[in-house]
């Protein structure tokens, strides 16, 4: 489970900080700071229409505007409840500027959970995000799964019956063929894969924890950690970042 950070500073430093580190880009990047934002493009009409697709990597499902600036990569356990508390809170701040396409969303699954806790539920999660994914209810499905992890988990687990049943709530997803996906476990190669991967981000040769939160490849610690379970923090961060995408680096580096 991600460690929660103390709060001593919270937003106001993480802005302080960020606007530091634009002093020493120039007057324009501070005059952008400043500025009003730019005109937002044409917005996707809600979830059911964002573009769903997996990277070239084979791990890393991308989810939004392919072109958009601002990047969060997402890492998560469907069975971690601090991943649940993030989706419920400062994550609709993520989902609402990738439906505006000022932010697209990039996901590695994790199930190391399985091993703490005993079972197959975060393993049979990913793999029926995976095979959500072939129909373009990735986003949905992830929402449905992310809002039930707390009864789930209390009882009995990420089931196939269980995944099966939330997948009623989809509507358009359940057929045959995503069926036999989840029940076979079509994607046992991708969950490897992607657990794979999560290991690898970041110093430790366990991960990083989840959920972990990078932005334009700058993984968020410390104090900035504890604004991304709050939604309108994390509404105004991501917009000081897309103003002053340098300043965020440099900032975080």
């Amino acid at each position: 489970m991600q460690i929660r950070y103390a709060r001593p500073l919270g937003y106001a430093a993480v802005w302080a900080a960020i606007a530091v580190a634009a002093a020493g880009l120039g007057s324009r990047v501070l005059a952008d700071l400043e500025s009003e934002s730019d005109p937002a493009p044409q917005a996707y009409a809600g979830a059911t229409e964002l573009p769903e697709e997996l990277s070239n990597d084979g791990t890393t499902i991308m989810v939004g505007d392919p072109t958009a600036d601002t990047v969060v990569r997402l890492y998560e356990d469907p069975r971690c409840p601090v991943v649940a508390e993030f989706e419920a809170s400062g994550a609709k701040a993520v989902r609402a500027q990738t439906i505006t396409r000022e932010v697209r969303t990039e996901y590695t699954l994790a199930s190391f959970k399985d091993d703490r806790l005993g079972g197959d539920g975060s393993k049979r999660a990913v793999n029926a995000l995976r095979a959500a994914l072939d129909v373009q209810k990735f986003t949905e499905y992830h929402a449905v799964l992310t809002a039930h992890q707390a009864e789930v988990e209390s009882s009995g687990g990420y089931t196939t019956q269980r995944l099966l049943g939330l997948a009623d709530q989809v509507p358009g997803l359940r057929s045959e063929t995503f069926d036999a996906a989840v029940s076979t476990m079509k994607y046992s190669d991708f969950v490897a894969a992607s657990q794979t991967a999560y290991q690898r981000t970041g110093n430790d040769p366990i991960g990083p924890g989840t959920p972990s939160v990078a932005i334009n490849d700058k993984q968020v610690t410390g104090a900035a950690y504890q604004d991304l379970f709050d939604e309108d923090e994390l509404t105004r961060l991501l917009a000081v970042i897309r103003k002053t995408p340098e300043a965020w680096r440099k900032q975080a580096s």
